[in-house]
């Protein structure tokens, strides 16, 4: 296999090259950023909670209840802990999330391998399902950020490994399938794992020995409940009022959606870009129907995908970090379907890639020439006018890796083109796509970064507090607002119409000021105001309680 590295790219890459292609696009753009507004504050907030304040149990945000089950909040603070001497704190948790995708392609992997065991090349089929699944667009910024829906993405990627070892080994696939269920539920609840029950009832349904399929579901069931249960038992008898909300939480997800077929019709449309490549060669797969009707590997992956869009439809409102759990069955049904291109639609999808890569490589240096250099002129004017005061100076390290990832991208390109494979489209994709990533976490990170830190906000607001202020309250404000404030000027807001917030003498407050151009509150003093620098309407402005 050395040999073949050295004189290209190997198709499919096994061995070294596997590993270097996924731990680059697993690790690249987990670091060296401030946590962004959205899932990755809240969940940085949450671990800097449960770390500061002790929070372990009952997961809170800025010292307020955040009902949520806690396993990917504790990963988290372990590797905020572990590596917090070495990196930003915030960057020393986001590396959980890093750990989480390298499980979800790992449990992948042994579940494309289980599923296609009868091919001629199951091994081959196994990668594809994996290049697959790291290939798509909708996955490559929720797998680098904190975002809890990993965990369930695991326990649905494992759910689908013990399925398929459920006719050949009913004991093993019955603990992998609990261990699913019950991490699966510690790290999102209910909602996302129920809709592994009608994927289970389809295995039952397609299994040739239905009693002892029956077996190892309800002990895969009933060890899932054995793992899941201590959480909430503890919580209700240490915290019942938590529990409750909790509770009430979780079954409100049921049925939550306000217009359920708006909400389907939605995942539906997003499916296009979200899941590119995986389903337009998941279809492709599909288009032979007497292979689909035979092969039980074809069979319950597409009743799977089906299971979870209609279970989304009435729990989740359409959002990309609850679309992830449609990835895992359309990768392993994508996996046959790259092996049976023809040749004229393989060589399509090669050149697509890699002209859309290519070209946006170009694009991403030229930007990032236009921030440091000031050419061309025109774009970097562009680049003022969209983050005003933003200065771009030259970095040796993010340069030199950019420059790496471009000359390694060209290589596999030239050694490439020498090579007749049918997977070659899909490693130039994931190879293209993680080139683009590390180029733009690299030389435009600062600007991006610029535009999306709250750093200024949190640290205005701290220096503008004195040393015994109080409580604060807050107005207007996001639960990532209150997670930036929080954890950059140390001060958990209160809600204003809370008994607590309405007797704090301090208000921070958020302004939209295409709405509202007077800052000033009757009965409030203005003490400071901050903003973000690229950031036109949006205005924070701290006051203290007149008299």
């Amino acid at each position: 296999m050395s040999g073949r590295f050295i004189h290209g790219f190997p198709f499919p890459p096994r061995g070294w090259p596997l590993a270097v292609l996924l731990a680059l696009f697993v690790g690249t753009g987990l670091i060296g950023h401030d946590p962004w507004k959205g899932d990755d504050a809240i969940s940085i907030g949450v671990v800097a909670d449960m770390l500061a304040r002790g929070h372990w149990l009952a997961p809170h945000l800025a010292d307020q209840a955040y009902p949520a089950p806690p396993l990917y909040y504790w990963t988290a603070a372990l590797t905020g802990a572990l590596f917090s001497w070495l990196l930003p704190a915030h960057d020393a948790m986001r590396l959980a999330s890093g750990l989480w995708v390298a499980l979800i392609l790992f449990l992948l992997y042994r579940a494309g391998r289980e599923w296609h065991r009868d091919e001629a090349a199951p091994h081959e089929f196994a990668i594809a399902s994996v290049l697959a699944m790291a290939g798509c667009l909708g996955f490559l910024v929720h797998a680098h950020e904190a975002q809890p829906m990993l965990t369930s993405l695991a326990g649905h990627a494992a759910a689908y490994w013990a399925l398929a070892m459920m006719p050949r080994k009913p004991a093993r696939a019955a603990l992998i399938l609990g261990l699913a269920l019950g991490l699966g539920f510690l790290g999102n609840g209910f909602a996302p794992m129920l809709a592994l029950l009608p994927v289970a009832a389809a295995a039952f349904w397609l299994a040739e020995d239905r009693a002892a399929a029956g077996k190892a579901l309800l002990g895969g069931l009933a060890i899932g409940a054995a793992i899941a249960a201590p959480w909430p038992l503890l919580l209700a008898a240490l915290q019942p009022d938590y529990f409750a909300q909790w509770l009430a939480d979780e079954l409100s997800q049921i049925g939550r959606p306000a217009n359920m077929l708006r909400t389907a019709g939605n995942y539906l449309a997003m499916l296009p870009w979200f899941a590119w490549p995986a389903l337009p060669l998941a279809l492709w797969t599909l288009r032979s129907k007497r292979r689909f009707l035979r092969a039980p590997c074809y069979r319950l992956p597409l009743l799977a995908a089906a299971a979870v869009w209609l279970t989304l439809s009435f729990t989740f409102e359409a959002r990309s970090s609850s679309a992830l759990l449609l990835l895992p069955p359309l990768a392993l049904l994508a996996a046959p379907g790259v092996a049976t291109l023809r040749r004229g639609a393989a060589n399509a999808f090669d050149w697509f890639g890699i002209m859309t890569f290519s070209f946006f490589c170009i694009l991403v240096w030229i930007g990032w020439s236009a921030m440091v250099a000031g050419w061309p002129a025109r774009l970097a004017e562009r680049v003022v006018k969209l983050a005003p005061g933003f200065v771009g100076e030259f970095q040796p390290l993010p340069f030199a890796a950019a420059a790496a990832a471009t000359l390694a991208w060209g290589w596999m390109l030239t050694t490439g083109q020498r090579q007749r494979s049918p997977w070659r489209g899909l490693v130039h994709w994931l190879g293209g796509l993680t080139a683009f990533w590390l180029l733009l976490t690299s030389l435009w990170l600062p600007w991006i970064e610029y535009g999306k830190s709250y750093r200024s906000v949190g640290l205005a607001v701290k220096t503008a507090l004195p040393a015994r202020h109080g409580c604060v309250a807050g107005r207007n404000l996001s639960d990532s607002h209150r997670a930036f404030i929080d954890y950059y000027a140390g001060v958990p807001l209160r809600a204003e119409k809370s008994r607590a917030g309405a007797r704090c003498d301090w208000l921070l407050v958020q302004h939209d000021l295409g709405q509202r151009r007077d800052l000033r509150l009757p009965g409030w003093e203005t003490v400071t105001e901050a903003r973000r620098p690229s950031e036109r309407n949006e205005r924070f402005v701290l006051y203290r309680r007149a008299g």
